[in-house]
């Protein structure tokens, strides 16, 4: 492994804990292609968030999205499909992945300051219905960057299955990580969304015997180590603790927040340690925040865009040492019904990305606020503490909440 300097860095962020509450979610349905657009279904799961605070369009003033990823829902957005006028603060720097988990640090801000008293952070996708292998989906800004297109597609080293096989392939080499280990964590998913309502692949069952049975898609990686290409949508809302009290649901509070990044991504080929990922600089700072630490997680919602990236930010984030995750999720120990007799760790409770939906992680953090409300399909008894992991090529969040 390089010196830290040499491959990442975590990001200082001010010290909100205690200053955000989430206390509206609203979700769409989960689904393959469905011909909806993503600001449709944005647009549902907002009147839907806002409905579960208490709460009218009128009461909105501060919004979030992911500027980076188009047809996302705007300001504009907003006034023109609840006919509302008034003016909103807003900001791209919300939506899914890594900005799940950070979109509370700038609105507390805004909450702060007074620009906004209720924000409402979204994400949706509608990548299933572009049909097409690279039709608007997770390979389609791969495929145009232009320094990736010269330096590593000529090599055959795309699409994304691809770059994280290597991962899992160096994983196994360094610590001896198994294929029937990734096997554990993916069928631990499938069990979570078979008895969730809404998952994609809630009616298709998978054991380790019929993962293990599965043809490879890229060595050592299967189909069902890839997460799914989803439509849907998802939001939450946040406010101060003060106004969440006076609103129906439960608040959430944010603890802590925490951001980190490593260089030369997204040229994977040329990242640091492609062992590790950028949780191990963002989680740090989310603990200081909360005063927590990894032992005071009841219950983890983790970024699982392949199974090999969910395992190494398990132990980037220190539930158990560097090369130790592969026995960390042996024999049911993410399963929600078993994981805390078992000294494991209830984790995606709803199925992730690879079970449940492929909404790039606004999903998670939606299951985490029902878990700690107690209206989780798949409960956990009475968790008080609860960790979301966003990740992409080069960032990763970490945001803690708790009840």
């Amino acid at each position: 492994m390089k010196a830290e300097a040499d491959w990442g860095s975590g990001t200082a962020l001010p010290d909100i804990r205690g200053q955000v509450a989430i206390a509206g979610i609203g979700e769409t349905a989960y689904s393959g292609p469905s011909d909806r657009t993503s600001k449709g279904m944005a647009a549902e799961a907002i009147a839907r968030c806002v409905a579960d605070a208490g709460l009218t369009p009128d009461d909105i003033d501060g919004i979030m999205y992911s500027g980076a990823l188009g047809d996302q829902f705007s300001a504009d957005d907003f006034r023109a499909h609840f006919g509302t006028r008034h003016a909103m603060w807003e900001s791209g720097d919300g939506g899914g992945m890594v900005w799940a988990a950070t979109a509370p640090a700038q609105a507390a801000e805004a909450l702060r300051s007074g620009k906004a008293r209720y924000i409402v952070n979204s994400f949706a996708v509608d990548w299933a219905s572009k049909r097409g292998a690279m039709a608007g989906g997770p390979g389609a800004w791969h495929a145009s960057e232009l320094i990736k297109a010269q330096l590593e597609l000529p090599f055959g080293w795309f699409p994304q299955p691809l770059y994280f096989a290597t991962f899992a392939s160096r994983h196994m080499h360094e610590y001896g990580t198994t294929e029937a280990q990734l096997g554990e964590l993916v069928t631990a998913f499938r069990r979570h969304a078979n008895s969730q309502p809404d998952a994609v692949m809630k009616d298709r069952a998978l054991s380790l015997e019929d993962y293990l049975n599965r043809p490879h898609l890229a060595s050592p990686l299967r189909v069902e180590d890839c997460c799914l290409i989803s439509d849907g949508g998802a939001a939450y809302l946040m406010t101060t603790p003060e106004r969440a009290r006076d609103l129906p649901q439960r608040p959430v509070s944010v603890e802590g927040v925490g951001h980190g990044i490593i260089a030369n991504a997204p040229y994977i080929s040329q990242q640091g340690d492609i062992t590790s990922t950028p949780q191990h600089f963002a989680a740090p700072g989310a603990y200081a925040m909360a005063g927590l630490g990894p032992a005071d997680i009841d219950v983890l919602g983790i970024y699982d865009c392949f199974s090999i990236t969910a395992l190494m930010q398990i132990e980037d984030m220190g539930f158990c040492a560097k090369g130790e995750g592969g026995a960390f999720v042996e024999g049911g120990r993410l399963d929600y019904q078993r994981s805390r007799r078992l000294g494991g760790l209830p984790t995606n409770t709803h199925g992730g990305l690879l079970s449940h939906a492929y909404v790039l992680g606004i999903a998670h953090v939606v299951e985490l606020v029902k878990q700690l409300r107690g209206q989780a399909a798949n409960q956990v008894d009475s968790p008080q503490r609860a960790a979301y992991a966003g990740f992409t090529a080069d960032e990763a969040g970490t945001l803690i909440l708790g009840v």
